[in-house]
């Protein structure tokens, strides 16, 4: 096999002028709609980093967009911001665009190689489980047992950056995960490799499981990163990593409960 034959790796792929383009369009939209703020910042490390946070918003999560909006904004297009995602998004024809835009497959030698790059990589640990938890609950940090971006970011020997997002849950009525209704379509929900099945209501259709597709409400989005984690520096060479997860689960509640204080309502913040 000759060099040319060697297929890139998804770190590569990432391509500044497009992410640039991307952030220009998107900018207008949420600052307007969302009034998306993304604060803490001036504290963020140099070199790899990996963020760690919540999860908002249902079908349309907005937390990637305006978090990746505040950072390039703030330090250029010269470090790429990574996010893990689910391998469904990069099939298709729209595959190639979220990979040049920094979209990289969730496993941990991507992230190995984005953290080692010197890239910025955003994790959502708790994944679906987190992005349609229900309402009722939006305030509260829940990854659903998961650690495995502790021992990514042990493995990099990068800090964790925990970073907490309000105002995505407030974008619709979200009323359960429907994890009992996932566990019962069995075969069917194993095959979209499916958890959960969620229901929400909102605008215009109103009860949506999963489909119909409701519009998101101009809910005020806020992001805050909080200072890094040196895990080595504060847990030890042989961190315990349950014991890392509480701490920076800890960390993300106050913070998360904190920026709850300030909103004055749902929706308008």
């Amino acid at each position: 096999m000759s060099e040319t034959d060697i297929e890139p790796s998804e770190v590569t792929k990432w391509d500044p002028v497009l992410t640039e383009r991307v952030m220009g369009f998107l900018k207008p939209f949420l600052k307007g709609w969302h009034r998306a703020e993304v604060r803490g910042l001036e504290d963020f490390p140099h070199g790899g980093a990996l963020v760690v946070s919540n999860h908002s918003g249902g079908l349309f999560p907005m937390d990637v967009p305006v978090f990746a909006s505040g950072f390039y904004d703030k330090f250029g297009f010269d470090r790429p911001v990574y996010t893990l995602s689910h391998d469904m998004l990069m099939v298709g024809p729209s595959g190639a665009f979220f990979k040049k835009t920094g979209f990289i497959p969730a496993n941990h030698k991507n992230a190995d190689e984005a953290l080692r790059s010197g890239g910025v990589v955003v994790v959502f640990p708790g994944g679906d489980y987190d992005v349609y938890r229900p309402s009722f609950s939006a305030n509260k940090i829940d990854f659903g047992g998961r650690t495995g971006y502790v021992k990514a970011a042990l493995n990099a020997g990068v800090p964790i950056v925990p970073t907490v997002g309000i105002g995505g849950q407030e974008s619709q009525l979200f009323l359960t995960r429907g994890t009992d209704v996932a566990k019962a379509l069995g075969p069917i929900a194993r095959m979209f490799r499916a958890k959960i099945v969620p229901v929400s209501f909102g605008f215009p259709f109103g009860l949506s499981v999963v489909l119909p597709l409701n519009v998101p409400l101009p809910a005020k989005i806020t992001m805050k990163a909080l200072p890094p984690i040196d895990i080595v520096k504060e847990f030890g060479e042989n961190p315990d990593i349950d014991e890392v997860d509480a701490h920076v689960r800890l960390v993300m509640q106050r913070a998360l409960d904190e920026l709850a204080r300030e909103r004055k309502l749902p929706v308008l913040g």
